[in-house]
Order: C-alpha cells, then sequence, then structure tokens
C-alpha cells in the first residue's frame, strides 16, 4: 500500500468516527444510534454512498480552529430505498452536538439540490442543538439557505423529516416546511425556545417533553405526523411512506400487485352503519375493507381524530383517503380537522395521487370556541384546497352530510369525478331534528304531546328529504350503491379517471385562505 493511499483509509476512519468513540459510546448510553448507523437502516443494503466526508468548518473562531472534524457534524448521501434513488443526510450529535454551521449546511444544500436536478426523494435524519453559536451569523445563513430550498422543492420532490433527537430554535422549520415530519417517542423533541429561555422569561418551568416531545406535537400541535416507539420503527415508517409515493411530480405513483381482487365484494359494509342514527361506528372499519388488505397507513393519526387521513392501495395504485370518524366529535369538522385535511389534499394533489373521501358529517363544529379559533379560516382552507385539486376525487356518502360541510367535503359541486352515497345517505341543508324545530316550531308548541308530534315530524322529514335519491335526481350524486359492492365501484372509478386532465385559467398561483 502506498503513502497516499493509507493516508486516504486513516482520512477515511476518521470520518466514519465522527467526535470519537467516547462520543459515540455517549450516544448509545443515551439510546440513540449514530448518525450512520441510522443511514444503514434507512437504505437498502450496500446502497449509501456518501459524499463530502472531508468537508470540514471554517470558522476563525480560535478554540474551533483546534477541533477540525471530518465531516462538520453530518453525514450527506445518496442510495436506495426499495430499489429507487433517494438522497438523505443525517446529523452527527457525536460531532459538536450536531450543530448547524456554514460547511454543515452547505452539505445539505448540495445533497437537496442534486435531489432536485434529479428528481428524488429528500430525507432529513435530525439530531442537532441547534446553530452553532461559534459561527454567528453563517450558521444564520445555513439555515435560511435550507429553508429555501425546502420551498423550492416542495411539490417537486418528496420531503420526509426524522427527528431523532433535539430540533432547537430555527432548526425546526426546515421540517416543518417539509411533506411529513416522523418523531420518536420519549427521545426526540421540537421547541423554538427552550425550558431555560421559558424559565428566564415566563417564570415557568417545563420539561423537554411536555413543552416540545414527540407525543406534543403528535396529539396537540400537529407538528407531527407520526410518532414511533423506537428509531427503528421511525427509520421503516420511512420506508413504508415512500412505497405510495412518486420519486418526483412527473412521475407517477408506483403501482404494486397486492393480490387483493379488484371484484372482491365486502358484505360486513351492509350491516356496521347502525339503524339508529345517533349510534357511532368505527369509519376505518370501513377503509380497511375497501382497501386493499394491509395497505392502510394513517397520517396523524393521533391528532384531530375526527378526521381520518392516510395512504393505501386500491387494485394496487396509491391513493389517499380522507375519511370523518363518528367514534370522535360525531365526525364534525373543526378547525385542526380542516387543516389536516387540506394539507394532506395539497400533498396529493401535489404528487398525482386520487383522493377519496368517506363521509359522514353532521356538519362544521359550533360553539364559541371554536368560532374565536378561526373555523372560517380553517374550513375555507379545505374548501380551497378540494378546489383547486385536479387529481381524481371520489366521493362516497355513508351517512349523514348536513349543511356546508357537505359542500366542503368533495361534493360534485366543487368538482369531484364521481360522487357515490350509500342508502343510509342523508344529505340536507341540516339534520332532521334542527329542520323540524325550525320549520314546524309552531305545530310542535301547540300540539297535546309535543314530543310525539317532534319524533313524527322528524320521521317523516328525514324520508322525504334527507335521503340520497333527491340528490340523485338532480346527478349530484351519481349512482347510489350497495355498501357491499362499494370496492369495486371505486376501483371502477379510478380506472376511468386515470388519464384525467383538468385545465384552470392561468395565474401565477392562487392566494390560499390566511
Amino acid at each position: 500500500m502506498d503513502e497516499k493511499t493509507a493516508k486516504l483509509r486513516e482520512l477515511g476512519e476518521q470520518a466514519v468516527l465522527g467526535g470519537g468513540k467516547q462520543r459515540i459510546e455517549e450516544q448509545h448510553e443515551r439510546g440513540k444510534l449514530t448518525a450512520r448507523e441510522r443511514l444503514d437502516l434507512l437504505v437498502d443494503a450496500d446502497s449509501f454512498v456518501e459524499t463530502d466526508r472531508f468537508v470540514v468548518h471554517q470558522s476563525y473562531n480560535f478554540d474551533m480552529q483546534k477541533n477540525r472534524i471530518l465531516g462538520d457534524g453530518v453525514v450527506t448521501g445518496h442510495g436506495k430505498i426499495g430499489g429507487r434513488p433517494v438522497f438523505v443526510f443525517a446529523h452527527d450529535f457525536t460531532v459538536f452536538g450536531g450543530s448547524v454551521g456554514e460547511a454543515f449546511a452547505q452539505k445539505v444544500c448540495k445533497i437537496m439540490d442534486q435531489a432536485m436536478r434529479v428528481g428524488a426523494p429528500i430525507i432529513g435524519l435530525n439530531d442537532s442543538g441547534g446553530a452553532r453559536i461559534q459561527e454567528g451569523v453563517s450558521g444564520l445563513g445555513g439555515f435560511a439557505e435550507m429553508f429555501y430550498r425546502n420551498v423550492m422543492a416542495s411539490g417537486v420532490v418528496p420531503q420526509i423529516s426524522v427527528i431523532m433527537g433535539p430540533c432547537a430554535g430555527g432548526a425546526v422549520y426546515s421540517p416543518a416546511i417539509t411533506d411529513f415530519v416522523i418523531m420518536v417517542d420519549k427521545k426526540s423533541y421540537m421547541f423554538v425556545t427552550g425550558p431555560s429561555v421559558v424559565k428566564s422569561v415566563l417564570n415557568e418551568t417545563v420539561s423537554f417533553e411536555d413543552l416540545g416531545g414527540a407525543a406534543v406535537h403528535s396529539q396537540i400541535t400537529g407538528v407531527s405526523h407520526f410518532l414511533a416507539p423506537d428509531e427503528e420503527s421511525a427509520l421503516d415508517l420511512v420506508r413504508q411512506l415512500l412505497s405510495y409515493l412518486p420519486s418526483n411530480n412527473l412521475e407517477d405513483p408506483p403501482i404494486v400487485e397486492t393480490g387483493d381482487p379488484p371484484d372482491r365484494i365486502v358484505e360486513s359494509l351492509s350491516s356496521i352503519v347502525p339503524s339508529d342514527p345517533y349510534k357511532t361506528y368505527d369509519m376505518k372499519e370501513v377503509v380497511k375493507g375497501i382497501v386493499d388488505v394491509g395497505t392502510f397507513l394513517e397520517v396523524h393519526a393521533h391528532w384531530a381524530q375526527n378526521i381520518i387521513v392516510g395512504f393505501a392501495r386500491m387494485a394496487g395504485q396509491p391513493v389517499g383517503i380522507i375519511a370523518n370518524q363518528p367514534l370522535h366529535s360525531a365526525g364534525a369538522l373543526d378547525g385542526n380537522a380542516s387543516l389536516k385535511a387540506a394539507r394532506f389534499i395539497r400533498f396529493l394533489d401535489a404528487f398525482g395521487l386520487p383522493i377519496i373521501c368517506l363521509v359522514d358529517i353532521p356538519g362544521f363544529l359550533p360553539g364559541k370556541d371554536q368560532e374565536h379559533s378561526g373555523i372560517i379560516r380553517h374550513g375555507a382552507k379545505l374548501l380551497y384546497a378540494y378546489c383547486d385539486a385536479t387529481v381524481p376525487k371520489l366521493t362516497v356518502i355513508i351517512r349523514k352530510a348536513y349543511g356546508g360541510a357537505y359542500d366542503a367535503l368533495g361534493s360534485k359541486h366543487i368538482r369531484t369525478d364521481f360522487n357515490f352515497a350509500w342508502p343510509t345517505a342523508e344529505i340536507a341543508v341540516m339534520g332532521p331534528e334542527a329542520a323540524v324545530e325550525i320549520l314546524y316550531r309552531k305545530e310542535i308548541a301547540e300540539a297535546p304531546d309535543p314530543s310525539a308530534v317532534r319524533k313524527k315530524l322528524t320521521s317523516e322529514y328525514r324520508e322525504l328529504f334527507s335521503n340520497p335519491y333527491i340528490a340523485a335526481e338532480r346527478g349530484y350524486i351519481d349512482d347510489v350503491i350497495e355498501p357491499s359492492h362499494t370496492r369495486l365501484r371505486l376501483i371502477q372509478a379510478l380506472e376511468a379517471t386515470r388519464d384525467k386532465r383538468e385545465l384552470r385559467p392561468p395565474r401565477k398561483h392562487g392566494n390560499m385562505p390566511q
């Protein structure tokens, strides 16, 4: 071995060690993997190719000059997931706590630029203390360069962020711009200002977990789309998620043979909706019944649970599912549910995935709290997203579709392609009970037995005005179908709309409601 080759190997070994064996051991003691161990689990075996492993920081800080570690705290490169190219970066917490400096940011930006040029997903594994204080404005500028690229890549290639440790300060905004955020329970957290700042400014004592832990962002804020029990599960979620997505906005989503017959009749759906309109049922059972067996991947499972969103396959084709969940708030839309569905629709439309909406909604959630929290603004976002989407849009009304929520959730009037209804569907301005109280207030008040009259009128109203055949007479419903045939009819509709083209007025872009 000549001297130059020996030197190259020595440098390569130094780069692999990052901050050194002691720091690696400390990372393992925290129950966390190193950057390279994570990448080995993420990409296909022997497919990762590292880039810029000899890059070091360019800081003039005297103390920093004495500590120039190869790689500068981030491992970057490309590999394959499921045989398809991806570009990846992984923060190395063993080097300066994974803090972001100028050279670090340049490495990440180079990877993002390459991903956009070739049309491949960008995956970031975040484990960082934030901006590198010793580098001052250079580190802050590095964040801004990454933010800009996140925005430029939005809707062009899928972007997935996995939070596997701290993510604080300005560092939180890059993952927040990406399409999906995955957090690891009890190991990761995100916040703009940490507990010490909260204590000094507000005199409020709060733990890292309570301030910005994975549970907080999965259940309360909605920042995190997936909550993983451990790092291995988080990385497996990335692989699952990518299996539904095209590599870029110009490709078709990948079709996979699932072995589930397209004409499978689902008899269990015929009895899933209770005869009593006040009783609930689990809409996830409807979803799982109509999609290819075992293919439903729920997004935001712990946030805004009154609406369900997620990916699935139908006859092997990836689709996006949006469905009311009667088990939570009777499936009514509130501000968070509207935001959740709207952003998911925008993603599906950007990457060419059909939208399937399963409707059972009594309306928008009423009340002072909802009005004051901006349900008008948030509901408008949902309407905007649905109207703006040009991918195939299919709707099935399962039970209730009342008021403005009927319009917002995939009605024919906002240009959905196929609209079906079950015989149990009720489509009206409002529920029969409320309608009867308004229309027959005098008759009820003057009746000897108001309760009996109210019940009789409600039953008559439901039969005459709330059934799906009135909407079908006007062409607002394409067909009233047997519940057991829902899967077949949706797959037939997907086939019919596969080559859909929809022209829109020329414009730079629309203006989403605030």
